[in-house]
């Protein structure tokens, strides 16, 4: 059993402790560690994240298991252009993968987006991240290419879209 909420700014601490737990499962395989640490705190920082929540610049929200926040995703309309929206992030605990909870926030988020009228859903995901078969499931295709410094490293990602 499950509930999804939108987060608020009470919610930055497990949002950070979510990512922080699934990032290191999810990308030591196919990014250094010094990338990681400083990706989570460019990203992940406590100020970020309240920002974020605080101006409606993305939409959190929390999926729990039996009241335990377990799962998180975030979006908004893409910056340029309000008619797409744009999934941010989207990371569930290693100990839930293969629950189906990646599909439900997704379908949540899908939802969301229909909701406000919106026809278009895309995400980044790294070319290397064995989720983009998931995606693929999800029914997102490559639109194209993208590489985005952060720093001192590069996310060389995949733009996928799907159609609503």
């Amino acid at each position: 059993m499950y509930t999804i909420r939108t987060a608020t700014v009470n919610d930055v601490e497990t949002i950070i402790q979510i990512a922080d737990q699934t990032w290191w499962v999810t990308y030591s395989p196919i990014l250094e560690k010094e990338q990681i640490s400083f990706m989570l705190n460019e990203i992940y920082s406590t100020d970020k994240i309240s920002k974020q929540i605080e101006t409606c610049a993305q939409t959190f929200i929390l999926l729990s298991e039996a009241e335990e926040p377990v799962a998180f995703a975030a979006y908004s309309p893409r910056e340029g252009n309000a008619d797409i929206y744009k999934l941010h992030k989207l990371y569930c605990l290693p100990k839930t993968q293969g629950k189906g909870y990646g599909k439900v926030l997704i379908n949540e988020v899908i939802q969301r987006t229909t909701d406000v009228g919106k026809k278009v859903l895309e995400l980044n995901v790294n070319r290397y991240n064995n989720a983009k078969a998931f995606y693929e499931k999800m029914g997102f295709a490559v639109a194209y290419e993208e590489d985005i410094a952060i720093g001192p490293y590069w996310m060389n990602d995949y733009v996928m879209r799907k159609e609503l």
